[in-house]
């Protein structure tokens, strides 16, 4: 297989694993030509690379910027931007998973500390006086404040797990870990 090839493959299949990581095909296929350049490239070498538009070019290289796997490089005498990739792979799943959980799992927390002050509505505390619904309301309440309780044990989990991940360096024990 030729490198032209083999890049090509390389960029789509990074572009389908991507979508598995919550970010756009196109977001994953920007950054794998970056991976897999030598150089940095600009923003019109990405776009006539990858057949992509100039919004969706600069739209998804601001996120890839956002996420901290890019970054902007001027080269002495141009007025064009380039954009070059972190090669360090240790480092972009770092940096890939303190964004998914800034993303995704801080708000899911936020939200559990929010719904675990759950109350009676006035319209149950009216019924509730007279005794008509005490003890099917008692058990719903119950079940709900049960499966928050998992649901922010499991996240928190998560969280502190995530935590270790994103401080360790790439040791033997890590690396024993994740396989």
């Amino acid at each position: 297989m030729k490198l032209d090839e083999a890049k090509a493959k390389f960029i789509q299949a990074w572009g389908v694993l991507g979508t598995s990581w919550g970010i756009s095909r196109t977001m994953a296929q920007i950054h794998a030509l970056l991976l897999v350049s030598a150089e940095p490239l600009s923003a019109q070498e990405i776009i006539d690379t990858l057949s992509v538009s100039q919004g969706s070019a600069n739209m998804n290289l601001r996120a890839l910027i956002d996420w901290q796997l890019i970054e902007k490089t001027v080269k002495i005498g141009e007025r064009k931007e380039y954009f070059s990739a972190e090669k360090d792979m240790w480092e972009i799943t770092r940096r890939v998973m303190r964004e998914r959980r800034k993303r995704e799992l801080e708000p899911i927390l936020k939200m559990l500390e929010d719904v675990k002050s759950i109350e009676f509505s006035e319209e149950d505390k009216q019924k509730l006086e007279k005794n008509e619904l005490i003890e099917q309301k008692n058990k719903e309440i119950q079940e709900f404040k049960a499966m928050m309780e998992q649901i922010d044990s499991f996240a928190s989990r998560a969280e502190k797990t995530l935590d270790v991940m994103i401080k360790a360096s790439e040791s033997k024990i890590v690396e024993r870990f994740l396989k």
